[in-house]
């Protein structure tokens, strides 16, 4: 089908939407199948619906339409979008609507086996920007507290205590330092093992890439471990690195933390305090965590995406990235406006 000034209409076909919408182009929704060439959103008061994670077609297209109809979210304009030439399209909705429709988003593109996010003022890849990221579980593959732990041979208690901390049934501050007790005695060249092999997070490094190439700052802001942590700044281009330091004597874990403790209000006072530092605007702040303690750095963020998070997280989180790689928070920061 001609990708021409004229009139498009949507069909329920199987070939990809991107053979009959031109990327970065605006259409106006005139009725439930048609469309017409139009401007980007001009001041945007409502609301970007972002859709993403497999193959659109045009068939995929229409029955997000259908679906936003039905769950009473008037949708006005729709653009297929590319963060980067080897990632899928993407779609987005705009809405005039300022209600959250965060948990309707997701569900309805869990539906078409997709995964959805609703936005107010994206950041844009296009200007610079500050990513800070969590570094245990969001990163990384791994909670490393865990993972020492399993080398002191205490794994299921501390990862018990792991586990109820992230989804923020116990106090950060006070199971850290619980944890960390228990790891008296585990001798360093076993961490270092440990560190020299930390699993990075699927797209995680190529996320970092892409931000870095488009002038963005990045970091690490870690309830875990500066061993760990330190490790990761090469490999992910990282500006800073904040995390927890562990005491060490005689070549070996003491069971105790120096210093002032990485927790939720630290997290976000590093996000504010790298945002002056670098003059980086509120709203081209994007802060990536998983657990409880990812938070509150998250509200403080023009944009708090929880990454494979906890439900607590995911609930409370802007926008929410369930599966796959993390190169999918690009399409949250490449919307075209």
């Amino acid at each position: 089908m001609s990708k021409s000034l004229a009139s498009i209409q949507l069909r329920a076909c199987t070939e990809p939407a991107g053979q009959f919408l031109t990327l970065a182009n605006w259409y106006q929704i005139e009725n439930d199948d048609q469309l017409t060439p139009c401007a980007s959103p001009a001041s945007q008061a409502g609301q970007y619906l972002c859709f993403f994670g497999a193959e659109l077609s045009g068939a995929t297209v229409l029955e997000i339409l259908k679906l936003c109809r039905e769950a009473d979210i008037e949708v006005t304009q729709l653009a297929l979008y590319q963060p980067t030439a080897d990632m899928l399209p993407g779609l987005v909705l705009s809405t005039q609507s300022t209600r959250d429709v965060r948990t309707a988003i997701r569900a309805l593109a869990a539906q078409c086996g997709l995964q959805g996010a609703a936005i107010s003022q994206p950041p844009s890849i296009r200007k610079p920007g500050l990513l800070v990221m969590d570094m245990d579980s969001t990163a990384i593959k791994i909670e490393c507290i865990d993972e020492i732990a399993r080398l002191a041979g205490v794994y299921d208690e501390v990862a018990a205590v792991t586990a109820q901390t992230m989804a923020g049934q116990l106090a950060f501050n006070d199971s850290l330092y619980q944890r960390v007790a228990k790891l008296s005695g585990v001798e360093l060249p076993l961490i270092q093992q440990l560190k020299d092999n930390l699993p990075l997070m699927e797209g995680v490094a190529q996320l970092c890439e892409v931000l870095k190439a488009h002038h963005w700052r990045l970091a690490i802001a870690s309830g875990g471990f500066t061993w760990f942590a330190d490790a990761l700044k090469a490999p992910l281009q990282l500006d800073a690195v904040f995390a927890n330091t562990l005491e060490i004597a005689d070549n070996k874990l003491t069971g105790k933390v120096l210093g002032e403790v990485v927790d939720g209000n630290k997290k976000a006072e590093v996000l504010n305090t790298l945002a002056e530092q670098f003059d980086i605007s509120a709203n081209q702040t994007v802060a990536m965590g998983d657990g409880a303690n990812d938070l509150i750095m998250m509200a403080a963020a023009g944009l708090g995406v929880a990454v494979h998070g906890k439900p607590k997280v995911v609930e409370q989180a802007d926008a929410a990235i369930t599966q796959g790689s993390l190169t999918q928070l690009l399409y949250l920061v490449a919307v075209p406006v």
